[in-house]
């Protein structure tokens, strides 16, 4: 295949997943925007609650994705029976996960009274929380048929089911928020209750998708309860764990920096919150460069086509290269106006505006490490990116930030700085793993 060939074939399937991640992504964007209007408190409660939420969200997606590399090594093969295998223990496996994270969240809810944050903003992020903890079940439904259907490179079917989604999740913030079409005006809560509505659309949708479309009917069996297998358990377990521990490691080193906002300030905190909405807005999107490196590294890798391997792989980092710089350049640019579009908070902007510029520097690495984690989980390695991930920001970039932040007197922009170094050190150490193992595979590929 030429590099033409694969710039397209990456393209063709990672712009759906982009769609459809820039549409989950909106959802909390348009809730943010939505709930600024009602007050900074109230944003910094949302963003306060989400962090408790998203920590094991992301842990639950996490491990769902053992179900894609796996889903394409076997359409790799043309093994349809490992196909539909994959997916029946996919889905007992997320429905339990998302049973006990649910658990986890609403029993240890409370904490957050404990961690040093304005009362104000617990007192109201406390029944939001206890809302959108119930979604975790119909997203990590989405995910199973989500992470299956792109296994089998159709990225398209999420993608229109997350923009139904979002249609819904503005409707009914519009209405639960701020009281129309009859509702009473709820506010945060209300924000809450959208979420899950839409949350749960969202899984029916899919699921009822990949039921009857004739393009899945041979995968039927996926539906089938019984007759489990340990060893494909096991299996899916040792690739997804990691990778849910992986979101842990990164995503609760940005959550924590929220914490340590918090002891900077309600407005402090509120600004911090918009910058690291909108950084997840270029994150997300290009996470679906990374889902086609998942996809296609594991396709070859069925194949055992190393040379398009390593090929599809370093276009789709090139690719993501070049789409983070157009997004640094819009942070620093933007750097006043984005922020002003969630409040009219001067202090607010202030500090958001220089968190934007750092914001803006940090793009290229956290394209690069994206990419290159995901590529590795398509070569179904899992664990050792996972110990990298975990030295680079709570061994290095969090007690760096904090230094810097409370200790060297740099506020908001130190914590930042900690994070931007921790997420660097990830996209190095991600990208020489991905060259080292892509480098062994020839030999082990003559060998067997």
């Amino acid at each position: 295949m030429t590099l033409k060939t694969h710039i397209k074939e990456n393209f063709h399937l990672a712009y759906p997943v982009m769609l459809s991640n820039l549409g989950h992504v909106l959802m909390g964007f348009t809730d943010n925007i939505m709930v600024g209007h009602v007050g900074a408190t109230e944003l910094a409660a949302a963003g306060l609650a989400t962090v408790a939420f998203n920590v094991l969200l992301l842990f639950g997606i996490g491990v769902s994705y053992a179900i894609t590399p796996l889903v394409a090594e076997a359409d790799g093969k043309k093994d349809d029976r490992g196909i539909v295998e994959t997916m029946r223990h996919g889905l007992v496996i997320n429905v339990i996960n998302a049973l006990l994270l649910a658990g986890v969240v609403y029993v240890g809810k409370r904490v957050l009274y404990h961690i040093g944050q304005p009362q104000e903003v617990i007192d109201k992020s406390i029944p939001f929380l206890s809302i959108i903890t119930f979604s975790l079940i119909p997203v990590l439904v989405f995910q199973t048929f989500k992470q299956f259907a792109e296994g089998l490179s159709n990225t398209r079917v999420a993608m229109i089911i997350m923009v139904g989604s979002n249609v819904v999740n503005v409707l009914l913030n519009y209405m639960l928020i701020y009281g129309h079409g009859g509702f009473p005006a709820m506010g945060l809560v209300g924000s809450g209750w959208a979420t899950f509505s839409s949350r749960v659309f969202m899984a029916l949708a899919i699921a009822g998708y990949i039921y009857f479309a004739p393009e899945f009917r041979r995968f039927r069996g996926g539906f089938v309860l019984g007759n489990y297998s340990r060893a494909l358990f096991n299996k899916m377990l040792h690739i997804g764990v990691p990778s849910g521990a992986q979101f842990i490691f990164e995503v609760a080193a940005f959550d924590f920096s929220l914490v340590m906002m918090g002891w900077l300030g309600t407005k402090t905190q509120a600004a911090h919150q918009i910058a690291i909405n909108l950084a997840t807005i270029s994150y997300m999107t290009t996470a679906g460069l990374a889902a086609a490196a998942t996809i296609r590294v594991s396709y070859f890798l069925g194949r055992n086509d190393v040379k398009n391997m390593k090929r599809a792989a370093y276009t789709l980092l090139g690719m993501a290269l070049v789409f983070m710089s157009a997004c640094a350049l819009i942070f620093v640019l933007g750097r006043h106006w984005l922020p002003a579009l969630y409040v009219n908070d001067a202090e607010v902007l202030r500090i958001a505006a220089s968190l934007m510029i750092i914001a803006g520097l940090f793009q290229l690495s956290d394209g690069t490490q994206v990419v290159c984690i995901s590529a590795l989980r398509g070569l179904q390695d899992v664990k050792i990116p996972s110990v990298l991930i975990f030295i680079a920001y709570w061994i290095i970039g969090l007690p760096l930030g904090y230094g810097l932040a409370f200790k060297a007197g740099f506020g908001s922009l130190g914590i930042w700085l900690g994070l931007s170094i921790g997420l660097t050190l990830t996209a190095l150490a991600m990208f020489f793993r991905l060259r080292l193992l892509m480098n062994r595979i020839p030999q082990a590929v003559a060998a067997a």
